[in-house]
């Protein structure tokens, strides 16, 4: 079995700490203007294209997080 890479996990954690502390400043400081992540949902999913692209992107990162390279249950594996 192969390794975990370790500096994967580390990316990917401060990814999620960089987001967490911005929807953190937008919350804590509302009187900056500093907007949060549903606000900035909000601004794109207003416009029907803005919609279809997030739509696109959510169906994107669903096949490439959850289905691509699966083998599924009676598909033969070689």
């Amino acid at each position: 079995m192969a390794e975990h890479p370790v500096i994967g996990y580390l990316v990917w954690a401060a990814l999620f700490g960089a987001i967490f502390a911005w929807e953190g400043v937008g919350l804590l400081r509302p009187e900056d203007g500093f907007p949060t992540l549903s606000d900035a949902t909000n601004a794109v999913m207003r416009y029907p294209a803005g919609r279809w692209a997030l739509f696109a992107l959510w169906l994107w990162f669903g096949w490439h997080t959850f289905v691509r390279g699966w083998h599924f249950l009676l598909q033969d594996p070689t």
